[in-house]
């Protein structure tokens, strides 16, 4: 049995700040850490709670990095209407970078549902 998510109208995300910074950690082969800081919004009437997430980031040469994983920074954020959930995470790149993704949540009632992630920039300097 599989579940079908409908998009939440809504539920938005917005990209906060993306800074580049260079004093992260980050490994030989992809040496540019960006830090970005999103915020996830519930200004639908429905509670939710977001249970797992996806990025894309896309290289520019076309290189394709998929992560996926559950929850949020390791929480499992209930958002009822009107809240909203802000963190901050990094991704690490070999080059110019775009990100996009997706989070996805179930609502009280059971309804399995997604949001999307602005697509956004990572340029190293």
């Amino acid at each position: 049995m599989s579940m079908t998510f409908v998009e939440l109208p809504g539920l938005t995300v917005t990209v906060d700040q993306v800074l580049y910074q260079p004093e992260l950690t980050a490994p030989v082969d992809r040496p540019h850490p960006f830090a970005y800081h999103l915020s996830i919004h519930n200004d639908s009437d429905e509670s939710l709670t977001i249970v797992g997430r996806k990025w894309i980031v896309t290289d520019l040469h076309g290189g394709v990095l998929v992560v996926e994983g559950e929850g949020v920074v390791g929480h499992k954020p209930h958002l009822a209407p009107g809240q909203s959930f802000s963190y901050n995470s990094f991704h690490v790149v070999r080059e110019p970078s775009t990100a996009s993704g997706t989070f996805f949540g179930q609502t009280d009632h059971g309804q399995p549902v997604y949001v999307r992630v602005p697509e956004f920039e990572m340029t190293p300097p």
